[in-house]
């Protein structure tokens, strides 16, 4: 019934009927997610997962490994792009380290949920073991319980790990039963010999695990510990009728496990932009999902998030405060 209502309220404001288009698709989303036909966005927060991964000792990034820690000092310093986008949108910033190759000091700004220094290779082995991944979920859930706490309830999720579209691209390959060609991109920057050496690489790694169905056990295969925790705390904001904002190629997948775990999540999710990184149109084409932007970004760190945060807002804007025909006095169609 509420759905109808809000469609109603909608339909009825001083416009033509859909001609705020993708805005309208918005506001009757997020007021069904809240049920309510005034949603609100409360204290936007986004969380970058920072981990390292196995994978990426054997040249499948065109980046160094420590690139990982030095990004995550660059969070905490304020100098990256997710730093800029999320102050100028008013957004809070979490940073996790959820399993980097690297010690910490202790700093306010971090959050410590680190569950190795980084993952195994899955070249030769799972990349975590069950434990780890387990450990990955009771993690992510205690930083979703703090800040639905404290009251935020629009979550945005972004990573940051030297070797993870490998990682990614391994999961969307098993569960979107494509092959590596359809999934793969270039990462950070792959010129085209070293791309063909990626798919080389992860082929090999598809050929020695086989075939695995459980999604669990995927993501203890293949993933990397930012990837786990992303799936779940989408997993914990989706429990807590939060609004799940989707980032690019990496957290698609994260989001990709998590559906595959409960498909009723895509209800929450908002996806934020069409990734430049090659496999994600096809990734948002098996969810059946339209993103809001498409800029050819593929930095990753939540910042497709942050930048589409100003048109989430403007959904909740016309319908919390624009005029009906019955309020303006304005004569509807016939």
């Amino acid at each position: 019934m509420l759905k109808k209502e809000l469609q109603n309220k909608i339909d009825f404001k001083t416009k033509p009927l859909g001609s705020l288009g993708k805005l309208e698709k918005l506001a009757l989303q997020i007021g069904t997610i809240q049920n309510s036909l005034s949603p609100v966005l409360n204290k936007p927060t986004i969380v970058v997962f920072a981990g390292d991964h196995g994978i990426a000792k054997v040249g499948v990034s065109a980046y160094p490994q420590e690139v990982t820690f030095q990004m995550v000092m660059n969070f905490l310093n304020g100098g990256a792009a997710i730093n800029v986008f999320t102050q100028q949108n008013n957004i809070d910033l979490k940073v996790v380290d959820a399993g980097v190759n690297f010690d910490f000091e202790p700093n306010d700004k971090l959050i410590n949920a680190k569950i190795a220094n980084g993952t195994k290779s899955f070249l030769q082995e799972k990349a975590m073991t069950e434990t780890q991944l387990q450990q990955c979920f009771e993690k992510s859930s205690e930083i979703v319980n703090q800040l639905f706490e404290n009251r935020c309830n629009v979550i945005g999720f972004g990573e940051m790990g030297i070797g993870n579209t490998s990682s990614a691209t391994m999961l969307m390959s098993y569960f979107c039963n494509l092959p590596i060609e359809q999934c793969v991109g270039r990462g950070t920057g792959l010129n085209d010999e070293q791309l063909q050496n990626k798919i080389a690489i992860l082929k090999q790694a598809q050929q020695f695990h086989g075939n695995i169905d459980n999604p669990k056990e995927v993501l203890q295969t293949f993933g990397g510990f930012e990837i786990a925790q992303m799936c779940g705390a989408m997993l914990s904001a989706y429990e807590k009728k939060m609004l799940i904002l989707v980032d690019g190629f990496i957290a698609s997948n994260a989001f990709l496990v998590a559906y595959k775990i409960n498909p009723t999540i895509i209800n929450n999710a908002i996806f934020c932009h069409l990734s430049d990184e090659f496999g994600h149109q096809n990734l948002l084409n098996f969810l059946d999902a339209e993103p809001i932007l498409k800029l050819n970004m593929r930095l990753g760190e939540g910042t497709g998030c942050a930048v589409s945060y100003p048109i989430i807002e403007s959904a909740i804007a016309f319908l919390n405060n624009m005029a009906s025909f019955e309020s303006a006095g304005v004569t509807n169609k016939e």
